[in-house]
């Protein structure tokens, strides 16, 4: 038997350190973020398609997002466009990670899992999570967005403390110590349920 595994959390939340934690314990791990750039790039699935939608979206062969971004911005409607192109290819993407691994647990990296509507198809689901003080620091340490920009992703996200309340598993981030003796005592307790079914 196969265990699916959703993992999700708000920007600056440690999830893509605990993705990492979840396959050192030997679970194969499918990641949202890194399956659309995969589609995006040279020969991705969703290049030509794109460039049929938005063909100045599209250089050198791949989807720019820095584009798709300026063209969101231009025109509200063009999101639900992006989406109509991007979503079957990602859940494509995903089916294809679930039949041709070989694990007991399936981590789905899904940044807007409970958003989208995915965590239904979870065995259960783990949220990371942290003080919004070292969330907002982590976010600007990285240099790569201003606050304002920190603050317009997060309030297109569901609030932590929703999340938390409808998560199987919450794994705070604060140490690295502790997250990891958190991610193996899950990893540990579903491999028991495994075991027993």
């Amino acid at each position: 038997m196969v265990y699916r595994l959703g993992l999700t959390g708000s920007i600056g939340m440690g999830k893509s350190t605990t993705a990492k934690m979840f396959a050192a314990e030997g679970c194969s791990v499918w990641d949202a973020d890194a399956a659309v750039h995969r589609l995006y790039g040279v020969g991705g699935l969703a290049v030509a398609p794109m460039k049929a939608a938005f063909p100045r979206a599209v250089i050198d062969g791949a989807v720019s997002r820095e584009v798709l971004k300026e063209i969101i911005g231009a025109d509200v409607k063009a999101l639900a466009e992006i989406e109509k192109i991007v979503h079957p290819l990602v859940a494509a993407d995903r089916a294809n990670f679930a039949e041709t691994v070989a694990s007991d647990i399936l981590v789905f990296d899904i940044p807007l899992l409970f958003e989208k509507g995915s965590e239904d198809m979870m065995d259960a689901v783990v949220v990371v999570t942290v003080d919004e003080v070292t969330q907002r620091a982590r976010v600007l340490e990285r240099g790569t967005m201003s606050e304002a920009q920190f603050e317009a992703i997060r309030a297109k996200q569901m609030p932590d403390v929703e999340k938390r309340a409808r998560a199987n598993y919450v794994i705070t981030t604060d140490t690295l110590s502790g997250a990891e003796a958190q991610v193996k005592a899950i990893v540990k307790e579903i491999r028991a349920g495994l075991t027993d079914a």
